[in-house]
């Protein structure tokens, strides 16, 4: 078997776990980034001013139910238990978040039981949506109009810029609805913090002799030439230079700020009508409820369009996003000696559990390909 020289652009989860993958199979790789740090969008790091563990660019629980991917973070970081506890607000009113008995009581100024709470849910829902293709049949047809209009409507179009009936279905779906006093934001079996950090994480995940990390490295086509395969997890359209247009993302803006002791008594607030430009204020210190601050930073969150010069945050996929998607999909086919991963290689929504998963199933492919000595063409086909 004839080794590889492999370069891997972005060391995030996708690119990371990659590297790590290909350099046990004693594969020789090159990390780039064009950041000054590991761990793309998941990258933490100490506050100066407070001590504080912050997620730059915003917060990240790690949650699955996936038994390899939870062994396989575990090995390279401690993870601490960790709830995420999300509260919102709407009308004036603090409510817990997803939508569960309490907040059903409270928000209707009933007291009912599990059973007599999904009854009524039935009662309000449109049932006339048989098949909900949008964001907001969805919304109408499970939980009704009143609660779609309190927490998700206003929330919705300044989280993604657009009517909620220009959304797909999927969106919601993956937000429960609970007949029960249960507040927990997610519904998976391994849930956790990294006790010191995502950037640590990733850190550990690349320290091996065949991995090479160069940061504030940006990749230049030329590159490909001294490699034998490219691993790219940056944007789709970003590779081919977007000489088809841009792929529509939306990127967030962050205003911190600090104070003393407990500033909102909870991790995540969200801001659900528009009585407020921002979408939610998260507090960091409660990211790491395992240590002690006498200060603390808090976040207020926007979201936009993303522009050239922003970092893309999570892409849109709106009907013409969708349709240029499908010509980059063909030009990715086509293009040997490259594999597209992760959230923004594959332009799909994807949670870190998921991007870990892809990224070990990507490595297994990979290898397995290298032996062989076929031509690696790794694109995941379910990305339109």
């Amino acid at each position: 078997m004839t080794f590889k020289k492999i370069l891997i652009v972005g060391a995030g989860f996708s690119g990371a776990v990659i590297a790590r993958e290909l350099a046990n199979a004693d594969h020789t790789v090159t990390v780039i980034d064009s950041r000054d740090h590991v761990a793309g969008n998941c990258h933490t790091y100490r506050d100066d001013k407070t001590d504080i563990m912050v997620h730059k660019y915003g917060p990240h629980i790690f949650h699955t139910d996936n038994e390899r991917v939870w062994q396989y973070i575990t090995r390279f970081g401690e993870m601490m238990p960790y709830i995420n506890r999300v509260k919102a607000v709407s009308g004036g009113q603090v409510y817990s978040l997803p939508i569960n008995l309490h907040t059903i009581n409270q928000f209707f100024g009933k007291t009912f039981t599990p059973s007599a709470a999904q009854s009524f849910i039935e009662e309000q829902a449109d049932t006339s949506i048989d098949q909900p293709k949008t964001f907001e049949e969805q919304a109408l047809r499970f939980v009704g109009k009143d609660l779609y209009q309190a927490f998700f409507k206003d929330y919705t179009i300044k989280q993604w810029g657009t009517e909620p009936s220009n959304l797909p279905a999927s969106i919601l779906k993956r937000l429960p609805v609970r007949f029960s006093y249960d507040d927990n934001y997610f519904n998976h079996k391994y849930q956790g913090m990294p006790k010191f950090g995502y950037s640590q994480i990733i850190a550990n995940i690349l320290e091996h002799p065949l991995i090479t990390l160069h940061l504030n490295s940006s990749f230049i086509k030329s590159m490909q030439t001294d490699y034998d395969h490219v691993i790219w997890s940056g944007p789709l359209d970003a590779y081919f230079d977007h000489s088809l247009g841009r792929l529509g993302y939306r990127t967030l803006d962050f205003k911190p700020f600090y104070g003393k002791g407990d500033m909102q008594g909870n991790a995540v607030i969200n801001y659900c009508d528009n009585s407020e430009a921002f979408t939610r204020v998260t507090e960091h210190k409660h990211f790491s409820p395992w240590e002690s601050h006498k200060k603390s930073i808090c976040y207020t969150e926007y979201s936009r369009n993303c522009n050239a010069e922003d970092i893309p945050y999570y892409p849109i996929r709106l009907v013409d996003d969708k349709a240029l998607l499908e010509r980059y999909v063909d030009l990715a086919h086509k293009s040997n000696g490259v594999t597209f991963v992760g959230r923004l290689g594959t332009y799909r929504y994807l949670d870190m559990d998921v991007t870990i998963k892809e990224a070990l199933e990507t490595a297994d492919a990979l290898a397995e390909a290298f032996v062989s000595q076929q031509i690696p063409k790794v694109f995941y086909q379910h990305v339109i």
